[in-house]
């Protein structure tokens, strides 16, 4: 029986099953080494060496069906899974460029990725470009020469929506690797592979995850010379996950479709609500008919995720105020757990950016991001009304 529907995959893809022990779910492999060479006739094989499992840096036979559950729901024929999202941001891109190589990327970033191209690289030799998200989906692109796109589908923290459709198209037509990561949008209300992305990024700590407790990242791709290289960079890095992590994870891709369904629906009702009110200047999200990027979010996404970022009419102090005065939503970093959790990107998630890169990129001190919940949207609301009401 051929299982089709994101769900069913959710639940039974990746599973490792063991006949003489019968388990339902996979095992946690706490083991550093295993016996080699292992005789055995039924032997599991590590995706990374098509050989037998040798040692948990390089291939881990629950990191591994953590990874096999993942492309199936990614639709990519590999998968490599990292110790944190930045650990596969790293090893992706350093497993590609050499000095002297030019790469693109959008100016409004994750602040420690924005942080890693425009110090980091340029100190091995490798320039990044940046422009903004208008002219990147307008393909306002100066330069023939780069080895790399990098986009995030939906940007931290403005909430803007790249055409993947049309990079991606731009991209193939001019041979240059394309790489989204898709964190805001998961598995379950994007899969870039299907407009042309050749490596997709996730913070699994986030909406993989689902619970705000384990640090994880993991990779898709097509391309089996990219991920070759990538694996290769991940045993060189040791940036390989611990079983325990990776089993979360796993677990939390289970009922990633149950959890989405929810997010989708609380943020639109939390982004309406917010809209409506006088004492917001601006609400960004992608579900938003009266937003910027709505028809290119129709065009790209199944749904619009929880992510919403607001700006209060004011500045630093009533936001602190109005984050004081909530009683649900936790002030934290993060998001994509079932909790909601709230911050100011201008002093968390961007404060390693320079005041003027800041205010380039629209991140100003009374932006404030809110990871929406699985929590009722009623109590949600009623909590944001209050806290309004106080400033």
């Amino acid at each position: 029986m051929s299982i089709k529907g994101f769900n069913s995959k959710a639940v039974h893809a990746g599973d490792l099953y063991i006949p003489e022990i019968g388990n339902v779910t996979t095992p946690i492999f706490e083991d550093s080494t295993y016996k080699y060479p292992n005789s055995s006739e039924t032997i599991i094989t590590d995706n990374t060496s098509k050989s037998t499992f040798l040692y948990s840096r390089w291939g881990n036979p629950t990191v591994q069906s953590f990874e096999n559950k993942y492309k199936s729901l990614e639709k990519t024929n590999h998968a490599v899974a990292f110790s944190s999202g930045m650990g596969a941001i790293t090893a992706t891109v350093l497993s590609i460029m050499k000095s002297g190589d030019r790469m693109l990327a959008i100016n409004v970033l994750y602040g420690q990725t924005y942080y890693f191209f425009a110090r980091t690289l340029k100190s091995y030799g490798i320039d990044v470009d940046m422009i903004s998200v208008d002219d990147m989906n307008k393909l306002k692109i100066q330069r023939n020469d780069y080895k790399i796109i990098y986009i995030e589908s939906i940007p931290n923290p403005l909430m803007d929506v790249l055409d993947i459709k049309k990079i991606g198209k731009y991209c193939r037509e001019k041979n240059i690797i394309l790489i989204v990561d898709a964190t805001f949008a998961s598995p379950f209300n994007q899969t870039p592979v299907d407009f042309g992305a050749d490596i997709i990024i996730h913070s699994g700590t986030k909406y993989i995850g689902g619970h705000s407790d384990i640090l994880i990242g993991v990779i898709g791709c097509n391309n089996d010379g990219y991920y070759n290289s990538i694996v290769d960079m991940r045993k060189t890095l040791g940036a390989t996950p611990d079983a325990f992590q990776a089993y979360l994870a796993y677990r939390g891709l289970k009922t990633l479709g149950l959890r989405m369904e929810r997010h989708n629906l609380n943020g639109m009702k939390i982004a309406e609500f917010l809209e409506s009110s006088k004492k917001i200047q601006e609400v960004f999200y992608p579900g938003l008919k009266s937003g910027k990027y709505y028809e290119i979010a129709e065009d790209n996404l199944k749904g619009f995720g929880g992510m919403i970022s607001f700006k209060l009419k004011g500045g630093i102090e009533e936001s602190h105020k109005f984050i004081k005065n909530l009683e649900i939503p936790m002030p934290a970093v993060s998001l994509g757990g079932v909790e909601s959790l709230i911050t100011i990107p201008a002093e968390t998630t961007h404060s390693e950016m320079t005041e003027e890169e800041r205010e380039k990129s629209g991140i100003t001190d009374n932006l404030i991001r809110l990871s929406v919940g699985i929590e009722d949207s009623e109590d949600l609301i009623n909590d944001l009304m209050q806290a309004l009401d106080k400033i």
